[in-house]
């Protein structure tokens, strides 16, 4: 009779073990994550890192399912729509047309973004402070800094007198930040070179078609198609003597003149409070939009150099950066 219940006992603690190890596997959370390329992987990283400072390490409690659309929107929608049948528990979207895409493909999933403009006026969400549904996330400034981004430009550039662009005019983002460049480039008396493309390849035959001497510079205009091929714009422009401008510190890093925008590690980071608590069962209608405002010049020297340029002296002091 004794070895009797100590058999059920063994049995009970196997069975009760089971349940434990069920349930703590159970707490291990999905994310699926869209994006179009480029630059915003450190969007990312910055997600890891603010995940785990809040204790939420990767691999325990969650899983990145990262889909990288590569500046296609429709592989974007077909992304969130598997995500959607894989029962993640949460998209995590980065720029507003893929967020779009990601809302539009999907009915019940909760969906924290990352976008450059503003989310109301995207018809993302009903208000900054009460979203009012299952999205809610962090709004940065892209677009809006149009306008002092070319400005910046032409200070560290004073001979300065034609750029060139690229953007997708189907893209509502992308030609409202057009319209802030052209019309600052009246004011600067430069001339405003607008390229339309709308997708990878189109973008990339533009690239080529560019002719050495036709700019003086490329200047980004907020598009996430096209920054996902923000590595191949620095190289081709290389190539042609032209100066770049984006809007990233990540990609002077890698080869681009300058950027004025804001520090995408840091917008990922904030967002992860976003993540933690949506997972964690908060309803994303009550969790308020936060905007990052703080903004960063950075200059690389080393890309002035080699393009024969010399920046002058009073943009350096401004800098919040200079790559050596």
């Amino acid at each position: 009779m004794k070895n009797i219940f100590s058999l059920i006992a063994i049995i009970v603690a196997l069975v009760g073990y089971g349940a434990i190890a069920e349930a703590q596997q159970a707490k291990v959370y999905r994310v699926g994550v869209l994006l179009q390329g480029g630059p915003l992987y450190t969007i990312i990283d910055g997600l890891r890192d603010g995940l785990r400072e809040l204790g939420f390490e990767e691999g325990r409690q969650y899983v990145l399912e990262i889909r990288d659309a590569k500046g296609d929107l429709k592989a974007a929608e077909a992304a969130a729509r598997n995500l959607a049948r894989e029962k993640v528990n949460l998209i995590y979207t980065l720029a507003t047309p893929v967020t779009t895409v990601a809302k539009d493909a999907t009915t019940d999933i909760p969906i924290v973004f990352c976008v450059g403009s503003d989310p109301v006026a995207a018809g993302l969400v009903q208000s900054f402070v009460r979203p009012g549904g299952r999205l809610t996330g962090v709004h940065y400034l892209v677009a809006d800094l149009t306008a002092k981004r070319l400005e910046i430009l032409k200070e560290i550039l004073p001979k300065l007198s034609r750029v060139v662009t690229f953007y997708d005019p189907g893209s509502r983002v992308a030609t409202e930040a057009a319209k802030l460049g052209r019309e600052e480039a009246k004011r600067l008396g430069l001339k405003f070179i607008e390229r339309n493309v709308t997708s990878v390849e189109e973008l990339r035959k533009a690239l080529q078609a560019l002719k050495a001497g036709e700019a003086d510079a490329y200047f980004y205009t907020a598009d996430a198609m096209v920054v996902s091929q923000a590595q191949l714009i620095i190289e081709t422009a290389q190539t042609k003597g032209l100066a770049t401008m984006f809007h990233d510190q990540s990609l002077v890093a890698k080869g681009a003149l300058a950027s004025y925008g804001q520090n995408y590690h840091e917008i990922g980071r904030l967002s992860a409070k976003y993540v933690q608590r949506v997972l964690k069962g908060v309803d994303p209608r009550d969790l308020r939009i936060e905007t990052v405002d703080n903004v960063e010049l950075i200059i690389n020297l080393k890309t002035a150099k080699q393009l024969g340029l010399t920046v002058p002296p009073e943009v350096l002091a401004r800098a919040n950066k200079v790559i050596k």
